[in-house]
């Protein structure tokens, strides 16, 4: 996993299967179902780096042989958080590598006139002091969606969140880091700017449209 001083909050998966399958991923030949299923084993790889550091504690075991002590992630299950509707394409994924995961779900979209993100739907667990947050979004873009779905977690009371995208923008990298200095986000990729309409270049498309067949 890299990291870049110009950067402080974001890490990038440069392992390379994950590079592999982002490369077909960005094809715009790639069909609907090898996109889904890319975006599912990206998102399972990135979370496999995204967890590394998380807290553990010990925990004893019965082998077939005999007892012995073993170790367990620390604390209340972990939450993924997908931003509609995009980020739907990377909980499989995730919740494959930590099947015991709640989900809570983001409603954002984003004003093509403003760019800027309008909410209209928040559910995740209640105790969300206790449990560390998974927000999930294919594109981190302009940033404004990202900042928004961190805020609302954090009035909800989340303390501990992590970014998973598989395609970042400078300017949304920025943006979010500015907001909320104590988020991390994993990436797949940092990519060069954003176009004149808020779309990633080279970006891999309208995410959301190539995973559910509507572009």
């Amino acid at each position: 996993m890299d990291t870049t001083p110009a950067y402080p909050t974001l890490r990038i998966v440069s392992h390379p299967l994950v590079q592999h399958k982002l490369t077909i991923l960005r094809d715009r030949t790639t069909p609907t179902k090898i996109f889904k299923e890319l975006v599912d084993e990206i998102a399972m790889l990135m979370a496999y780096e995204a967890t590394a550091d998380l807290a553990i504690e010990d925990a004893p075991v019965e082998t077939p042989l005999e007892r012995t002590m073993g170790h367990r992630v620390a604390g209340k299950k972990l939450t993924l958080v997908p931003i509609l509707r995009a980020g739907l394409g990377m909980v499989e994924g995730v919740a494959r590598l930590v099947p015991a995961a709640r989900v809570g779900h983001i409603g954002l979209y984003r004003d093509h006139d403003t760019l800027e993100p309008v909410d209209y739907y928040f559910k995740v667990p209640s105790d969300a002091t206790e449990r560390d947050f998974f927000l999930l979004d294919p594109m981190l873009a302009t940033g404004g969606s990202a900042a928004a779905a961190v805020a609302s977690l954090k009035r909800a009371g989340a303390t501990r969140i992590r970014f998973l995208c598989l395609v970042a923008a400078p300017q949304g990298v920025e943006r979010l880091a500015e907001a909320h200095p104590d988020v991390t986000v994993y990436c797949a990729s940092l990519d060069r700017e954003l176009n004149e309409v808020g779309y990633i270049l080279p970006g891999l498309g309208d995410a959301g449209d190539r995973l559910f067949g509507t572009r």
